[in-house]
């Protein structure tokens, strides 16, 4: 009996160690001259990223190798935002004016615009798709309303949602352009955004929630919102959103939230991330991962605490679409994909 006992609690012992392991990044890419904000994960091998500079990477290895390009013509534009479906085709988005939205169905060898906004002021912020058909656009307010268009063809018409279904903002309030992940599948009929700057809210349908996170400058509030279990039609009721302060980006007040019934109440965690943060992503339903500036974070506990697992600056973090490998990227050309510890996911 003793042995029995002695025999049981090493094993807990074991399991209780294997979750509590850190999990550890392993560095793929760096000193590429674009600063990367938008990646898109279609399989656990192949990724495709975006940024600054026009340029746009590729891989189809698991980061092995990589295929960098400069879409031509738009050697200057900032590709905040990328949406890929396969190796061969991928839709990505220029921000400001003119606003550009440009597909490949060649690997990216070869780029057409499908969408263009010469509108004063116009500024895209992310994309989402619900599938390799439906998608969405979301950009900062025009004349009061949030700019929304919509695809049904796979990306290659967007049409503006009606002036009349556009959200109000508030004054000051606008969209963080900051990872691509302020926009996001709810369930399999919405998305959800989130907003900051003077003011912060998650707009969920025609609800408007304010929310507990930092805010009341221009460079406060929610950077980025992730959903667990969207993918039903009832969908879309855990959710964790991040951001704080980028002027401020080692303060940890005010900077993540999380919600178990669909945006109604907010709770903050015990322990937070360590500093403003642009993206988070869920991995399963108890461990998460969140990054930016100052570091990445991770939770084992569905985001009541976080612990830094590396102080190194990223600014997006994707898990893959067809699989379960996570990659994360940032200034610099850097990408990183996380790599798991035995036992650790659950």
């Amino acid at each position: 009996m003793k042995n029995l006992l002695l025999l049981a609690l090493l094993i807990l012992s074991t399991l209780v160690h294997a979750q509590k392991t850190l999990p550890k990044l392993k560095l793929l890419s760096q000193d590429i001259n674009t600063n990367i904000r938008g990646l898109s994960v279609v399989n656990d091998v192949v990724v495709w990223a975006s940024g600054s500079n026009g340029t746009i990477g590729k891989t189809t290895d698991g980061g092995k190798t990589w295929k960098w390009i400069v879409v031509k013509g738009f050697e200057k534009r900032d590709f905040r935002d990328i949406e890929a479906f396969s190796s061969t085709t991928a839709i990505i988005m220029s921000i400001d004016t003119p606003a550009y939205i440009l597909k490949t169905i060649d690997g990216g060898n070869s780029w057409k615009v499908v969408y263009e906004n010469k509108t004063p002021g116009m500024f895209l912020d992310a994309m989402e798709f619900w599938n390799e058909e439906a998608g969405i656009v979301i950009g900062d307010p025009i004349d009061g309303k949030f700019f929304i268009a919509r695809t049904f063809d796979g990306g290659n018409t967007w049409k503006e949602i009606p002036e009349n279904f556009k959200p109000l903002a508030d004054e000051g309030e606008a969209l963080f352009a900051a990872s691509g992940t302020n926009i996001r599948i709810l369930d399999r009929d919405e998305a959800v955004f989130v907003t900051g700057g003077t003011s912060s809210h998650i707009y969920i349908r025609d609800k408007k929630i304010k929310l507990p996170i930092n805010q009341g400058k221009e460079s406060t509030g929610a950077n980025s919102v992730a959903v667990m279990d969207y993918n039903s039609r009832s969908g879309g009721k855990t959710l964790t959103v991040v951001g704080g302060d980028f002027a401020n980006p080692s303060s940890d007040s005010l900077n993540c939230f999380y919600s178990n019934d669909r945006g109604k109440t907010w709770r903050a965690p015990k322990n937070p991330p360590a500093g403003y943060r642009s993206s988070v992503e869920y991995l399963s339903k108890l461990h998460i991962i969140t990054c930016g500036i100052t570091g990445v974070d991770y939770s084992f506990d569905g985001g009541k605490n976080w612990k830094p697992i590396s102080d190194e600056s990223f600014h997006v973090v994707r898990i893959s679409k067809k699989g379960g490998a996570t990659y994360l990227a940032g200034a610099n050309g850097r990408v990183a994909r996380l790599d798991y510890e035995p036992g650790l996911k659950n």
